[in-house]
């Protein structure tokens, strides 16, 4: 066949090229990120607890020279964000220096900024940057910048790979008056599936599959996947994401609520999972309902009113304090949730996956009322029912699944 003549050196690096793909392991020679599609997958281990922490931890390399930061895990959320080093800042306390920019602000006409602001963006945001602003249902917020820069990550076969992805620069943080302290955290990562993710740019690269997974230790800790090559083929629980067009959360629609196995009465409540939440909340009524039969099926001579310890709103504590979790749990009953579009379908909620155990020895109830907090009638889980379980979000096939799972242990990378 004819053809026109390659230069030598084309074909050379051609093959390079060839081999690196083949390998995945060749760091001299980086295809543009457009052109990649390995679909790899990233584990990486957290830090943190439900009490007396409240939240778990990423720890996650950005920017050149990389550095680390501590980032708490929100899949109820798209937008990664980093407390920023810039004049006049208004930054909470945090493990590590904020994060400084360098010339590398977002444009608005970028597409992730218009998928931030919207169809009405602010006002007072200049033609040169992009502003972004989100306050969370526990009504914190964050006010910065965009900005693009290189995240250090690591696959699982050991390649590293530093991708370009774009953040919040955060100047300007509150912290709701009325809730608890914040975590001691530089910031917070999205896992959401909205296109300001770094899950959903990632995915857009051709670097990972759209699928993020959690596992939540109850003993502290765990690992975060990004990628699906080490969810398992099978074991999983799975049930279709629910979401209008106006959502980003991941719904697992509706539930009816059991408690100790039998009907309370609570039926079709829409519910949500969101690993940035600590504790689960119900709405009003239904909070008041399991409030109440918790309260009625409580052995009083063996429990009474703790109402001293101020951790949480329901408190107990037994004749001597308690050494262990485990020790109060035999005294309360199991929740579920029956999903009422498939009947077969339940999320087990052990009394471990509703009480803590305090620094004074109590027991206190992990289930609060959304309405107080300031959600309406939003029916949330939090990272207090969602311990020892593999949960997945495959936004590719839009669905969310779960099992039970040690999450001491890091999933198989083989």
């Amino acid at each position: 066949m004819k053809g026109k003549w390659v230069p030598s050196w084309v074909l050379s690096v051609w093959y390079i090229m060839l081999l690196c793909r083949y390998f995945h392991n060749c760091s001299a020679f980086t295809l543009p990120m457009k052109e990649q599609s390995y679909f790899g997958t990233m584990v990486f281990l957290l830090d943190g607890n439900v009490y007396p922490k409240g939240c778990y931890q990423v720890v996650l390399n950005v920017g050149q020279p990389p550095r680390p930061y501590f980032l708490d895990v929100d899949t109820g959320s798209d937008l990664t964000w980093l407390q920023c080093d810039i004049p006049g800042a208004k930054n909470l306390p945090a493990p590590h220096h904020p994060y400084k920019p360098n010339n590398n602000l977002v444009k608005r006409d970028d597409p992730i900024c218009a998928s931030i602001q919207g169809t009405n963006p602010p006002v007072h945001t200049p033609t040169d940057q992009c502003d972004y602003e989100i306050e969370y249902a526990d009504h914190c917020s964050s006010y910065g910048v965009l900005v693009r820069d290189a995240f250090q990550v690591k696959y699982t076969n050991g390649t590293s790979i530093a991708p370009p992805l774009v953040f919040g620069c955060g100047y300007d943080q509150k912290v709701s008056q009325s809730g608890p302290p914040p975590p001691y955290t530089d910031g917070i990562i999205g896992l959401g599936n909205g296109k300001s993710s770094i899950l959903s740019q990632m995915s857009s690269m051709g670097l990972i599959r759209n699928v993020v997974g959690h596992c939540l230790s109850g003993q502290g800790g765990g690992f975060l996947i990004l990628g699906n090559d080490i969810v398992p083929s099978s074991g999983i629980v799975w049930l279709p994401i629910v979401r209008a067009s106006t959502e980003k959360e991941y719904s697992l629609g509706p539930a009816d609520v059991l408690f100790n196995g039998q009907a309370t009465g609570i039926k079709d409540i829409p519910i949500i999972l969101d690993s940035g939440t600590t504790f689960t909340y119900f709405n009003s009524e239904a909070y008041k309902t399991l409030s109440s039969l918790i309260k009625e099926n409580i052995d009083t001579k063996q429990l009474t009113d703790a109402e001293d310890d101020k951790s949480l709103p329901v408190c107990w504590k037994g004749s001597k304090p308690f050494k262990s979790l485990k020790d109060a749990t035999i005294y309360f009953k199991p929740l579920t949730l029956s999903f009422t579009k498939d009947k077969n379908i339940q999320l087990q909620l052990t009394p471990e996956a509703y009480l803590i155990l305090t620094d004074k020895g109590n027991v206190c109830l992990g289930i609060l009322n959304g309405f107080e907090a300031g959600l309406g009638d939003v029916n949330m889980i939090g990272d207090i029912s969602m311990l020892d379980k593999l949960v997945i979000y495959d936004n590719e096939k839009q669905q969310i699944g779960w099992a039970p799972a040690n999450c001491n242990k890091l999933p198989s990378l083989s």
